[in-house]
């Protein structure tokens, strides 16, 4: 499950073999919340509002980003890294 970024103990992943449509997983504090690429919205799960609007902010930053290292897990390829929030 390649990692793709991880800040104030949120980490941030897509795994390999996942299904459409693009989204990336958020585990913090023993859960697991999926999040749409597109949409930025909470797919499966739910995170407390705080933590929320940290991942909301940091995916806004780079949705380009999450979009290009979707593609690339989907291609077999390593997902690489995004920058944290400041």
């Amino acid at each position: 499950m390649p990692e793709l970024c991880r800040f104030r103990e949120i980490i941030m992943r897509i795994y390999w073999d996942d299904h459409p449509p693009p989204h990336f997983h958020v585990v913090h504090g023993g859960l697991d919340v999926s999040f749409g690429i597109e949409s930025l919205d909470e797919v499966e799960g739910s995170l407390p509002r705080r933590v929320r609007r940290l991942v909301i902010r940091w995916a806004s930053l780079h949705q380009d980003e999450l979009r290009d290292a979707w593609n690339r897990v989907a291609r077999g390829e390593p997902a690489g890294r995004i920058d944290p929030l400041p």
